[in-house]
């Protein structure tokens, strides 16, 4: 299967309203889980790699693996940067070969916002690359899982900025805030859905939900019916992951560091299919 871009695979998910996910990885078993999962399910997906993990293991060596495992691959997957902060970072990701990146700033006033998104976009489309973009600032951004009910709304993308912001960027895929927070949450999410509904109504776009983790079937499916069609999800499938594995090799005292290897693979596959299924993309390559 030739290595996807966000058009290709948002695209249909946009006129069918379903959502394809959007994987983040730090080491090959967790990557190999994730595509062997879509595999299994027919479903398209987008393989992640976000900046703040560099220090877990370096993009160069990312990009090996992971366009190795999309053109290596029976399905549609998106090679994708996540949040890409830095410039430098984001053009690295594009000379590396990733398919998609991902232009976080969002902390931004909304016009020096849009003045970095349209640097990155002219170049990536130049080269046949998508890019994601972000307006509107989540709570918790440093993973904490921290809710701020006083303050979230103050935060939430606004649908009139949100046409301005897609028609001068130019982006294929747009990043939102409505409630959702990046890491495990501590207390019950508080979404909008009107709100995503009236972001799409604004731009027309896929939209893109960001600390898709923690959240119900029914939750997940709502966003979908209103508009999203990207789902970030990665703290919870780590976490869920990382206690199976600790279960695992409780029972199993004389396990192998490959038998390791292995049991991260099928512990990702079973969490991530479970995901794909609810996220209506099972099927769609």
């Amino acid at each position: 299967m030739v290595l996807a871009n966000l058009k290709d695979v948002l695209t249909k998910a946009n006129e069918e309203k379903y959502a394809v996910g959007a994987f983040n990885a730090t080491d090959l078993n967790t990557a190999r889980g994730i595509v062997a999962a879509a595999e299994e399910l027919n479903s398209p997906v987008i393989l992640q790699f976000a900046e703040v993990h560099d220090k877990f293991i370096s993009i160069e060596t990312v990009a090996n693996m992971y366009l190795h495992l999309a053109k290596q691959s029976s399905i549609p997957v998106v090679v994708h940067l996540d949040h890409g902060v830095n410039f430098e970072t984001i053009m690295k990701a594009v000379k590396l070969g990733f398919s998609s990146v991902m232009v976080d700033t969002s902390t931004l006033p909304l016009k020096e916002n849009i003045a970095k998104v349209q640097e990155v976009v002219k170049i990536a489309h130049c080269l046949g690359l998508t890019v994601e973009g972000e307006l509107g600032v989540m709570n918790a951004e440093d993973g904490s899982g921290r809710l701020d009910y006083n303050e979230m709304t103050d935060s939430f993308t606004n649908p009139d900025e949100a046409k301005i912001f897609v028609e001068e960027t130019q982006v294929d895929a747009l990043a939102i805030a409505f409630g959702t927070v990046h890491g495990l949450y501590r207390g019950k999410p508080n979404l909008s859905f009107d709100r995503i509904k009236e972001i799409k109504e604004q731009v027309g776009i896929p939209l893109v939900m960001h600390g898709g983790s923690g959240l119900s079937d029914e939750e997940y499916r709502q966003s979908i019916t209103n508009g999203i069609n990207k789902i970030n999800y990665y703290s919870t499938m780590a976490y869920d992951v990382t206690n199976k594995l600790r279960t695992f090799l409780q029972e199993n005292e004389e396990a192998y560091l490959t038998d390791i290897d292995v049991q991260v693979q099928n512990f990702v596959k079973e969490n991530i299919m479970e995901k794909i299924k609810v996220f209506g993309s099972a099927g769609k390559a």
